[in-house]
């Protein structure tokens, strides 16, 4: 008879433990949410509220919507290759991140290794055309007839004074560590002229 009521002052406890710990459980989430709003590091319920609508994503003020830069785009090569902008132009407000792509391929029967040196005009612009990612700063290697699409994302700060409103970024793409041809070498042939008056 003692064991029995021993096994059920013990089960009794159990079961109280047991209880406790769901309501522990229960209002500990309520708890952890009232804690970080009053402490101000409730991210994620932060994001829940710009999701649900309730608070609206705050808009990038960096973008200066009052007026607009044409940017256009050029491409030079110094070598037998094909390369050109996917686009001529386009129309950007100041701040905007911008992504333009350029095309190329290696149009010769042998791999070649090549890079890209930007150039910008006008010169005061150069200063204020912030490249986020650029091929420029890459040496690639191409095989025979590879082709390849580079992208170029970029922004314009917008303090560039508000004179400029066109702005012309420049590729020149030439190939390193290759062949140099020989300069051209002038014949020397008699000249007849002066030749039969002397």
């Amino acid at each position: 008879m003692a064991s029995t009521s021993a096994n059920s002052k013990m089960l009794g406890k159990l079961a109280v433990v047991t209880v406790a710990m769901f309501a522990f459980g229960y209002v500990l989430v309520p708890l952890y949410q009232a804690i970080c709003e009053m402490t101000g590091i409730n991210v994620l319920a932060l994001g829940e509220q710009m999701l649900s609508g309730q608070k609206a994503a705050p808009s990038n003020s960096q973008i200066d919507t009052s007026r607009t830069i044409t940017v256009e785009f050029d491409a030079n090569s110094r070598g037998p290759w094909q390369f050109k902008p996917a686009q001529r132009s386009l129309t950007v407000h100041p701040g905007e991140m911008t992504t333009v792509v350029y095309e190329f391929q290696n149009v010769q029967n042998r791999r070649m290794s090549a890079q890209a040196i930007p150039s910008y005009a006008p010169m005061q612009a150069s200063g204020h055309f912030n490249k986020l990612e650029c091929f420029c700063f890459t040496q690639y290697t191409l095989e025979p007839g590879e082709k390849k699409s580079w992208p170029v994302v970029f922004v314009i700060d917008p303090k560039l004074s508000k004179d400029v409103s066109t702005i012309t970024l420049s590729y020149t793409f030439f190939e390193v560590g290759g062949k140099t041809p020989a300069a051209p070498v002038a014949s020397l042939k008699p000249d007849l002229k002066l030749g039969a008056g002397s």
